[in-house]
């Protein structure tokens, strides 16, 4: 008597994803600001797949990173940033029965590339440290004779003096000051807070919001408010975060610096506190690993004569 062999289990189908899929599956998971990342990310790697058959395959993913390392001069991050999103889609999309579960892990094992071997691409001046006297003279700059340079003045101050992301501050209102104790915190939400968290607020900037807010004539729910024209006509609307780009670009060229952005003062923040109490930096930026502060937010450098009288 034949023995009976017996068979395998099917293989699932490869479902095909529809021409309009998109990042939009993302929704309730992360914020509209990440969604929108992911969007980008995702019609960049859609436009070079060409179809939505190829669009699907693990092996496109792999050629697309080849070429992304091979055809163009982007970081290492940026490339490595830019496939996390597209394994992040395909995951739910196999949540979602758009996806095999099978072809989902496929894309999860096509690894990213090297640092090491794009480390020419990662830029020196990609976080820019910069030291408390040079901070002064920065948010020194502003003519606080002037209406928009009391605004100015009190943004600067409040990016050194909180470490807020950009989005934060832009549509910081007054309301989310609070009182605590002897000084003042602020209340804020930042793109991956559920609830609100407390954030720290120097007196300084304190201060300055105060001198603002007392002299600005149009009343605002926001605390810093946009001008129109060429900043003469003061507007109740918040800023962009754009537009508190360009300030803060604006100011540091004037003090003499080149490449800083918004957020290398949140960076400054994490710095300074650092020295202090690592774990104070990590609550105040609102970090939920501390791995994650002493990475990307603490930027000392080494002391000179560090290893003097060693023996």
């Amino acid at each position: 008597m034949s023995e009976l062999v017996p068979k395998s289990p099917p293989s699932p189908p490869l479902l095909t994803l529809p021409e309009e899929f998109d990042a939009s599956i993302l929704a309730g998971q992360l914020a509209p600001s990440s969604i929108a990342m992911y969007q980008r990310d995702f019609l960049a790697y859609a436009a070079f797949a060409g179809s939505a058959e190829a669009v699907a395959s693990p092996a496109t993913l792999a050629r697309w990173r080849t070429a992304l390392a091979q055809e163009t001069r982007m970081s290492p991050n940026t490339i490595n940033r830019m496939l996390s999103a597209v394994k992040r889609i395909m995951r739910e999309a196999a949540n979602q029965g758009y996806l095999s579960a099978e072809v989902a892990q496929g894309f999860d094992q096509v690894v990213g590339v090297k640092a090491s071997a794009l480390k020419d691409r990662i830029k020196e001046n990609a976080r820019v440290r910069i030291a408390p006297e040079t901070m002064r003279d920065l948010c020194e700059t502003p003519e606080r004779e002037r209406l928009i340079g009391l605004r100015d003045a009190a943004l600067l101050a409040t990016l050194a003096g909180s470490g807020l992301r950009v989005s934060e501050l832009a549509g910081l209102t007054v309301g989310q000051i609070h009182t605590k104790g002897d000084g003042t915190v602020l209340s804020v939400r930042g793109k991956n807070d559920v609830t609100y968290r407390e954030a720290p607020l120097s007196r300084e900037a304190f201060e300055r919001i105060q001198a603002w807010l007392d002299a600005r004539p149009v009343p605002s729910d926001y605390i810093f408010t946009a001008f129109d024209g060429r900043g003469d006509r003061l507007t109740a609307r918040p800023m962009s975060s754009p537009a508190i780009w360009k300030v803060v670009r604006r100011y540091a060229l004037e003090a003499g610096l080149s490449d800083v952005k918004p957020h290398d003062f949140r960076r400054f923040v994490g710095t300074q506190l650092a020295k202090r109490d690592i774990r104070k930096a990590q609550r105040a930026l609102g970090h939920k690993r501390l791995e994650t502060t002493a990475r990307h937010y603490v930027l000392d450098e080494l002391e000179p004569g560090l290893t003097d009288n060693l023996y």
